[in-house]
């Protein structure tokens, strides 16, 4: 559910069309649900395994990868032009 208390998913885990013509549109609750959904896959891109000094390996997430994603995906969502039936 998004903040508003809509559901912003389908049954099949993809977002409901409204939902990407509200977020194309600009709507800010929207592009939260969009980037909602993607934030899974958002931070894995964005996660990196570094080494201490004796060799163990960690995670982190590199936080400025992850603002640039979540940026561009803003960007492209708003730069969509759905096509008109």
């Amino acid at each position: 559910m998004s903040r508003n208390g809509n559901t912003s998913h389908s049954g099949g885990g993809a977002l409901a069309v409204p939902v990407i013509l509200a977020a194309v549109g600009g709507n800010t609750d929207a592009l939260c649900s969009v980037v909602n959904h993607y934030q899974g896959y958002i931070l894995a891109l964005s996660t990196k395994r570094l080494y201490d000094e004796n060799g163990n390996s960690f995670f982190v997430i590199d936080e400025e990868l992850r603002q640039e994603l979540e940026t561009r995906l803003i960007t492209k969502v708003l730069m969509f032009k759905p096509k008109t039936a």
